[in-house]
């Protein structure tokens, strides 16, 4: 991958390549631009080269979580830390992970992703898979992906992928302002947050009967019985106000359980707590930085104790529960804005 990168602006420049690449790669350099003088995320070479993989998808990642429980199942490596999911550059090898994780009993969701980041270590390049996206979900993983390098702490993959979704989500936002474009969100951005809430929803209700140390063959009833409602509630989203966006059937249709509900988990749990942070350092990417590092220099358990508070505030529908001591409602010790 990294031995075919190709300069953007070399691409962009020749009158000779394809027109729409041209045009996609234009756009994505402006967002990166962006980034770095707006957004304070590093100001290096990371997407500033582009590669043609020739296929839809650059990894295939393995999520796994035990039958009863909506914890995943972590993996340990050097400088990234423990993670909650496998990854493979090869679809035959993810899927024999897959299946010998499942012969233990597991739950396992094989999901291809379009986007892959080194975390700074080298100068990643824009993926001809991250352009089966529009303009603003390519330039929103740019932020994305660069938020990972600007901070990204070991052995917590919710508290990682949870800040830069927040860093994505609002540098879109601003980028569109940026330009005078409508900054509520499309249409297909609407159907994307009640999917994801109806899926949390699913997982909270998954947390509640497995805490109840009910016989396994109770379990795995109930177990059935919510993914049913939650099939029965996404159709019923599916066939009102975004009747016609086909985006999630292949999904909601296949094998819905504890695995495949972890991106969910871990992407948007604690986004609402960041948003809260944003607030506090009065929408100012600076002062947002310093405050979210000294979060992640925190124990683990103080980390998420004060991640919970600043949710709670927020009414953030995905506050696990935890035994936290009583603290400061918005973790005034941590948050110095």
């Amino acid at each position: 991958m990294l031995a075919h990168r190709q300069s953007v602006a070399r691409i962009i420049n020749d009158p000779g390549a394809d027109d729409t690449l041209r045009t996609r790669l234009r756009q994505a350099q402006a967002a990166r631009v962006f980034a770095s003088d707006q957004l304070a995320l590093p100001r290096n070479r990371s997407y500033t080269t582009y590669v043609d993989l020739h296929r839809t998808s650059v990894t295939w990642n393995v999520f796994a979580a035990p039958e009863f429980s909506v914890e995943p199942i972590e993996h340990c490596f050097p400088f990234a830390g423990c993670v909650a999911y496998l990854g493979f550059f090869d679809r035959a090898r993810a899927d024999d992970a897959a299946a010998a994780i499942r012969a233990k009993g597991n739950d396992v969701a094989v999901e291809g992703a379009a986007a892959y980041s080194t975390l700074g270590w080298f100068a990643d390049p824009i993926l001809s898979s991250m352009l089966r996206w529009d303009d603003d979900e390519l330039d929103g993983v740019i932020f994305h992906e660069l938020a990972h390098q600007r901070l990204y702490i070991q052995d917590d993959t919710a508290f990682n992928e949870s800040f830069a979704t927040f860093v994505q989500q609002e540098g879109l936002r601003q980028w569109r302002v940026s330009r005078g474009e409508e900054v509520t969100g499309s249409h297909a951005d609407g159907f994307d947050r009640a999917v994801t809430e109806l899926a949390l929803e699913l997982r909270e209700r998954l947390r509640g009967i497995y805490s109840r140390s009910l016989p396994p063959d109770d379990m795995r009833a109930q177990k059935a019985s919510g993914v049913a409602a939650f099939r029965l509630r996404f159709y019923a989203l599916r066939d009102g106000r975004w009747a016609g966006d086909t985006r999630y059937e292949r999904w909601v249709a296949g094998r819905v359980n504890n695995a495949s509900l972890v991106p969910f988990g871990l992407y948007d749990r604690w986004t609402s707590a960041f948003s809260a942070i944003f607030e506090r350092a009065g929408h100012r990417w600076a002062p947002f930085y310093d405050d979210v590092t000294a979060l992640s220099h925190l124990p683990r358990m103080q980390r998420d104790c004060t991640l919970i508070s600043l949710s709670i505030q927020t009414r953030s529908s995905d506050v696990p529960s935890t035994d936290c001591p009583d603290q400061d409602p918005g973790g005034g010790a941590t948050l110095s804005h």
